[in-house]
C-alpha cells in the first residue's frame, strides 16, 4: 500500500467517499435532480423519499446518543499501558495526524490538533524515561504538488517540549499507517516500541506494526470519547438527544477508521 501519486489521490478520493456526509450530500443531490423535471407521483414519492432519508441520516449521523458509543468502542480496544518505573522500550513512535499549512492568516505552518496531541503524549512517554529515542511518522499528504512534511514540524514541536534533537528519528515519507509501519522499521529494524496515536486510530495501527516485526505496546491518547459505551448511558441529559456537529465528526472518525481496518484487512495488511 506504497501508492503512487495516482492511487494516492484515488485512495484519498475514496476516503472522502467514506464520510457520513458525504452520503447526507449524495441524497439531497439525488433529490434536487429530480425535482428538476416535471413531477409525476411517482417522481414525487422519490424526491419525498429521497429528502426525509437524508434528514433522518443527518439526524442519526449527529446524535450523541449514536455517536459516543460508536467512538468509545474503538477508544477502548486498547486501555492506557501499566507501565512501571522499570519498563524500557528501543523507541516511542508516534503517528501524524495532519498538518496545517502556512496562509494569508497563519503565520507559519505547525501540527495539526491530532499531531500537536500526540507528539506531546509521546514527548511525556520519553521525558519519564521508557525510551532513548523518539520516532516521529508523517509525510506530505498533498495529492497534488509538494507540501510540508508532518513529521519535520512534529519533531519542532516535541523539540520546543524539551525533546533533545539527537533523540529524535523522523520519517519523512509516510502517507497512511501501512507506511508509517514500513518507514519506522526501516529506520529501527525489529524493536519494542512504545505506538503513540489517537486512541480510535489504534485498533488499526497496532496490528499493522505487529504484522511489521514490532513488539508493540499501544500508548493510546487525544481521546473523544469521556466514559466507555457501556457507561456512556448513565450520563445522559437533554441535550444528548440534540444533533451536533462535534458528534457528526465522532461519527466520521469512526466510520472512517472501521472501513480503514476493513480495507487493510482485505489488503492482508493486518
Amino acid at each position: 500500500m506504497e501508492l503512487t501519486p495516482f492511487f494516492f489521490g484515488l485512495y484519498k478520493f475514496v476516503k472522502y467517499g467514506l464520510y457520513p456526509l458525504t452520503w447526507v450530500v449524495l441524497l439531497l443531490s439525488a433529490a434536487t435532480v429530480l425535482a428538476l423535471f416535471p413531477f409525476s407521483p411517482t417522481r414525487l414519492r422519490w424526491v419525498r423519499l429521497l429528502v426525509t432519508s437524508s434528514l433522518l441520516l443527518l439526524v442519526m449521523l449527529s446524535s450523541p446518543l449514536i455517536a459516543n458509543p460508536l467512538i468509545g468502542s474503538l477508544e477502548s480496544w486498547y486501555q492506557p499501558p501499566q507501565l512501571t518505573p522499570s519498563d524500557r522500550f528501543d523507541a516511542i513512535v508516534v503517528l501524524g495526524g495532519g498538518i496545517n499549512e502556512e496562509g494569508s492568516l497563519r503565520p507559519t505552518v505547525e501540527p495539526s490538533s491530532y499531531s500537536r496531541n500526540r507528539t506531546t503524549c509521546g514527548v511525556d512517554l520519553y521525558q519519564q524515561g521508557y525510551a532513548p529515542t523518539l520516532v516521529l511518522t508523517g509525510g506530505d499528504g498533498r495529492i497534488f504538488g509538494t507540501g510540508p512534511q508532518e513529521a519535520v514540524e512534529m519533531k519542532r514541536w516535541a523539540v520546543r517540549l524539551g525533546v533533545p534533537e539527537s533523540a529524535t528519528m523522523i520519517d519523512t515519507e509516510a502517507r497512511n499507517t501501512y507506511e508509517n509501519a514500513t518507514g519506522t522499521k526501516r529506520l529501527l529494524g525489529p524493536a519494542s516500541i512504545l505506538l503513540v496515536s489517537s486512541a480510535s486510530h489504534l485498533p488499526r495501527a497496532v496490528p499493522v506494526f505487529t504484522k511489521q516485526g514490532f513488539r508493540v505496546t499501544p500508548a493510546p491518547c487525544d481521546y473523544f470519547a469521556r466514559n466507555l459505551p457501556r457507561e456512556s448511558w448513565d450520563d445522559i441529559d437533554l441535550f444528548d438527544f440534540l444533533p451536533n456537529d462535534t458528534s457528526l465528526q465522532y461519527t466520521r472518525e469512526a466510520v472512517t477508521e472501521l472501513a480503514g481496518m476493513v480495507v487493510y484487512w482485505i489488503a492482508g495488511k493486518l
